[in-house]
């Protein structure tokens, strides 16, 4: 297989990194996480980028990219671990409105791909423990209108968004897959509370509660989108993840060439060194796994998930190597606050966690085993 990047992909991603070296510093990077890590300022340099139009269709204000262009991107973000919400509004919302009425995409994907409005996906509950098919909110339809009521945890940039990408019960138990529907909530709309707060990887996410709030229908089959937006997700921060354990690990390398112990070099010491090619190959296999998952987004539903259930297991397994064995060969200075390494460590932590853990996916991936195995089964 060939998997050289286009010009314009080594384009892209060498216009991303520019602005990550000369406008988003550690310094910088550091000072939004201790102030509450609001990054809407951050975001509106991205959309200069044009980032925030990455995936958003060219009929509707965007640059129609695929899935190869968005993985370059997030490796270059975790690279700089900047901590926009670009995954959650500018990939994932459009995959996700791409579900929807053409009147309810043409008034919201032009806002998003000029990053006039923040759309965050909003599914996570309490007791769900990952599992999108157990859904506690609910959707009551009257006179043609739907109103919403519930809670949903752990919404990334949730006080900063303008609206809201919904997952909500239509009926039957909380157990029920068959009327799950998605809506889209505005954050102005009645019954809406927020509560933010930061989250340890220098972010921002907020409880959302809905008290028989307005919403627009995205579609009734919300399951089935609902998963396909989760995965376009999950590739996305495996990218990510990439990123940051490539930049932790070069930094890692850099400090064992200048540190001195016993009169010598961390570097020069063999067991050191057999360390940190242990820590390039759980790099690399995680490296190849994210390209895996990212080549199969546009697969059919059962081949599709299998790849990122797979490729996320991997990430999450070698993002918890990385970045523990990076910060070991540290020593005490890795954890501190104002060193770099100790945000990626926070930032790998965070990765092996979002849209499920390790332990849930290597669930996922064995309930997906038939008579063969492995990546390429």
């Amino acid at each position: 297989m060939d998997f050289d990047f286009t010009d314009d992909q080594v384009s892209l991603r060498d216009a991303v990194a520019r602005w990550v070296d000369k406008g988003f510093s550690f310094e910088r990077r550091h000072a939004v996480a201790r102030a509450g890590g609001a990054t809407r300022e951050v975001y509106g340099e991205l959309a200069g980028l044009g980032l925030t139009a990455l995936a958003v269709p060219e009929a509707h204000g965007g640059m129609g990219f695929g899935p190869v262009e968005a993985m370059v991107v997030m490796e270059e973000l975790g690279r700089g671990l900047v901590n926009a919400p670009l995954a959650q509004s500018a990939l994932i919302a459009p995959a996700l409105l791409a579900h929807a009425p053409e009147a309810l995409q043409a008034a919201w994907l032009p806002k998003i791909a000029d990053a006039t409005a923040l759309v965050v996906l909003a599914h996570q509950e309490r007791g769900a423990r990952y599992h999108l098919d157990r859904v506690a909110t609910r959707a009551a339809q009257a006179g043609g209108a739907h109103h919403l009521s519930g809670v949903k945890s752990v919404v990334p940039a949730g006080d900063e968004a303008d609206a809201f990408i919904v997952p909500a019960n239509l009926g039957g138990g909380d157990d029920d897959d068959t009327g799950i529907a998605l809506f889209l909530v505005e954050r102005g709309a009645p019954g809406v509370t927020v509560r933010g707060y930061p989250t340890q990887d220098g972010a921002r996410a907020a409880e959302l509660t809905l008290a028989d709030t307005p919403a627009q229908l995205i579609t009734i089959d919300g399951l089935q989108a609902l998963q396909a937006g989760i995965d376009v997700g999950i590739a996305a921060v495996c990218a990510e993840g990439v990123g940051v354990m490539d930049k932790l690990v070069a930094i890692t390398v850099d400090y064992m060439n200048t540190r001195k112990q016993f009169g010598a070099t961390l570097a020069s010491f063999q067991a050191l060194r057999h360390r940190i090619a242990d820590v390039k190959m759980q790099l690399e296999l995680a490296r190849s796994m994210s390209y895996y998952a990212t080549l199969r987004l546009n697969d059919p539903e059962p081949r599709r998930r299998q790849a990122i259930a797979q490729a996320k297991v991997q990430i999450g397994n070698a993002a918890r190597f990385v970045g523990q064995q990076c910060i070991q060969l540290h020593g005490g200075i890795g954890v501190t606050d104002e060193y770099i390494a100790s945000h990626y460590f926070k930032r790998l932590t965070m990765i092996e966690m979002q849209f499920g853990d390790t332990l849930h996916h290597l669930g996922e991936v064995s309930a997906r085993m038939q008579e063969t195995a492995g990546a390429l089964a």
